[in-house]
């Protein structure tokens, strides 16, 4: 069967093994179904099992040798290659309990403890993995404590990770997983609707047993989706494809006429590697495939075929000369001699002394990839490297960023591939609350929800305005307008095509009025304006904007914020503490936001001083407050300066007269010292925009 199985340089000795480790997916070795042994030692019989990579094998010879075994030392050691041998088959459970026996039983290597930390990580149990590597660095040097160390910062990136998870909604794809290994799907069709994917199910082309998995050989199998989305039953692809051999991890190039996979030979007497294939399409089946002569031999392991185009390959292999385990490579067909050129390592910042292998190139060049040897946060992880080349074929990317949860987690998670640009896609995990051993998951990036409403009242009467249009303007061009209801509630939410009105990474501008027509009391109201934005949010929103609007035709005057002046003066007053010009900017946004209004800008005084004196003060006041508004853009045709004096108190002499302290009745004076406006009609025709300056 081929599928994963996370093995590192350290257990590979200074050799490469002569095994598949663990499917296509880790391009491990296929090996020898039986071996024929000649020493009558049990533990010495395992112990070949084990370095053959029949962990599946192994397992048993070594707990038949255990029972026979009398040295303590020696019966410690094989309770700790069965907990390896289940390790590297995926059963962390089992895997926990035998090595916590080769503990019990003394077993002193530090590399037991490295062994078992990464088993409570694997099973999302950072606390008492971080014991475990903790206690291995006491006695650990060398490689064992760099594993020791590396396993302490995953568990604490993990937990970051875990506490920060990316927004994607990860489902089991049931319809296509069964208890066997089903893992690296493709798709198969331009349209998106069938796929290939690689099973250990029953019904393989071979009716042989993988030793290291005790399960089938791994074929390639199609299904495809139909109108409601669901999965048809998978069947296998013809037998010019499956064989006897595992087959998997498939890949298709962009007019899905073109299949690479990858095959591990299998021989009863002698180990095989993997090599990779390609096959024409011939209607719904293939031609019969070809080798692609990369010059390995065997027994390498070469598989996961990326073609970026007919003449070069990008490829997961353990061939000599790479950074450790499994690396990424890639190879050019050189047309003058018509072979394959030598294969080139990706280098150092994308490979590691660990395994990277599912090489996946994303619409948009990005390198996705999975790896056991960067830090993430339990087994394989999936990698993202963006692409800094002008192109896929530069084969240029940075450094690798872990893709986090909840694609990532403590358990394997690798192949991942992405629909065309869109932001879902699949994967393969072999993570708890699945079907079987590996699964295949879907995972897509749920739209974020976004609306807004909000209630339009009379600032002064607090009544509910109906029939009050609001429209609503977006930094991608995209408006919408609705109008209020009786209850002076709005809302955008849902376009009538179905679309929605507020969309992420979008600002918006939110305009009410009701100059142009009145509200539903008959009345003009000044328009108003707010903003809100998307850009940033990262959870769905429900806006809430109310909005007060001032009634431009109730016959009053209508309030601003105060303008001082200094005594007996006009100029604005301005100083450390009070800008008067700040003030009028009240006025110059509501001018700016309703363009037809023309109004009367009104100045008052108190009633000391004589009534001449004061008519001038105020009117100078009302001039210097319209100046200062046309130095801002406003057109001087849309205000009318007026100075009324002391003739419209507020508060009349007497009840100023009244008030029982000096401090009450200045404050009496200065409600009447005001500078306020009215609209006076609503037909100006503006030349342009104004309010720019």
């Amino acid at each position: 069967m081929l599928r994963l199985t996370i093995t590192d340089k350290l257990e590979r000795h200074v050799k490469r093994m002569t095994y598949l480790k663990g499917a296509i997916g880790a391009l491990c070795f296929v090996i020898i179904s039986t071996i024929a042994f000649g020493q009558k030692d049990l533990t010495q019989e395992a112990d070949l099992t084990y370095q053959a990579g029949s962990f599946y094998a192994a397992v048993d010879a070594y707990k038949k040798a255990y029972s026979k075994e009398s040295k303590q030392s020696e019966k410690a050691r094989i309770l700790f290659r069965i907990g390896d041998s289940y390790r590297l088959i995926q059963d962390a459970p089992q895997a926990e309990v035998w090595y916590q026996k080769a503990e019990a039983a003394s077993y002193d290597d530090p590399l037991l403890k490295v062994r078992l930390g990464d088993i409570l990580r694997s099973q999302g149990r950072y606390d008492d993995a971080i014991e475990r590597y903790r206690e291995a660095m006491v006695k650990a040097s060398g490689a064992t404590k760099t594993l020791a160390e590396n396993g302490i910062s995953a568990c604490e990136k993990a937990v970051k990770l875990e506490k920060n998870p990316a927004r994607y909604v990860v489902n089991n794809e049931v319809q296509l997983n069964t208890k066997y290994y089903d893992f690296s799907l493709i798709y198969a069709d331009k349209k998106l609707e069938s796929i290939y994917f690689t099973s250990s199910r029953p019904g393989a082309a071979g009716n042989s047993t993988d030793e290291i998995y005790g399960e089938s050989f791994s074929d390639i199998y199609r299904s495809e989706r139909d109108n409601k989305g669901k999965w048809s039953s998978p069947q296998p692809l013809g037998e010019t494809v499956n064989s006897a051999a595992n087959e998997g991890a498939a890949y298709l190039d962009s007019k899905y006429s073109q299949l690479y996979f990858t095959r591990c030979g299998y021989d009863k007497n002698k180990p095989f590697g993997c090599q990779i294939y390609t096959s024409r399409a011939q209607g719904r089946d293939w031609a019969d495939p070809e080798l692609l002569d990369f010059g390995i031999d065997d027994t390498t392991a070469a598989g996961h075929p990326i073609a970026i185009d007919d003449d070069l390959i990008l490829f997961a292999s353990d061939i000599y000369g790479g950074q450790g385990g499994k690396d990424l490579w890639y190879i050019k067909y050189e047309k003058k001699t018509k072979l394959w050129g030598p294969a080139v390592n990706l280098g150092p910042d994308i490979n590691t002394p660990g395994n990277e292998m599912f090489p996946y190139i994303h619409e948009n060049g990005d390198l996705f990839f999975a790896s056991d040897g960067h830090i993430g946060m339990g087994g394989l992880d999936i990698f993202k490297a963006k692409m800094t080349g002008e192109e896929p074929e530069d084969l240029k990317w940075g450094k690798p960023e872990n893709v986090g949860a909840p694609i990532n987690s403590s358990s394997n998670d690798y192949s991942i591939i992405w629909e065309e640009d869109k932001d879902r896609g699949y994967f393969t995990s072999d993570r708890p609350g699945g079907k079987g051993g590996d699964d295949i998951y879907s995972f897509m990036m749920p739209p974020l929800i976004f609306m807004l409403e909000g209630t339009v009242t009379d600032v002064d009467t607090k009544e509910p305005l109906g029939d009050v249009k609001v429209s609503l303007v977006g930094t991608d061009g995209a408006v919408g307008q609705v109008m209020t209801d009786p209850t002076g509630h709005y809302e955008f939410e849902i376009r009538e095509n179905e679309e929605r009105f507020i969309l992420e990474n979008t600002s918006y501008t939110i305009e009410v009025s009701a100059v142009e027509s009145p509200a539903s009391n008959d009345h003009k109201y000044l328009g108003a304006k707010g903003q809100e934005t998307t850009v940033g949010l990262t959870e769905s929103t429900a806006f809430v904007k109310d909005f007060a609007l001032l009634c431009a035709d109730c016959d009053k005057e209508i309030k601003m914020p105060l303008v001082l002046y200094e005594l007996g003066k006009w100029d604005l007053m301005i100083d450390e503490t009070i800008n008067s010009k700040d003030s009028l900017e009240y006025l110059f946004n509501i001018l700016k936001e309703n363009q037809t209004i023309i109004v009367e800008l009104a100045a008052h005084t108190d009633t000391r001083g004589t009534d001449k004196s004061n008519k001038v003060l105020s009117q100078k006041r009302a001039e210097t407050c319209v100046n200062y508004l046309i130095e801002r853009g406003i057109d001087p045709a849309r205000m009318v300066p007026v100075g009324y004096g002391e003739t419209r108190p507020i508060v009349s002499d007497a009840q100023i007269a009244s008030l029982p302290s000096n401090e009450e009745r200045e404050i009496a004076h200065q409600k009447n010292r005001r500078t306020v406006f009215q609209v006076l009609s609503f037909d100006f025709v503006p030349k342009e925009a104004e309010g720019t300056n």
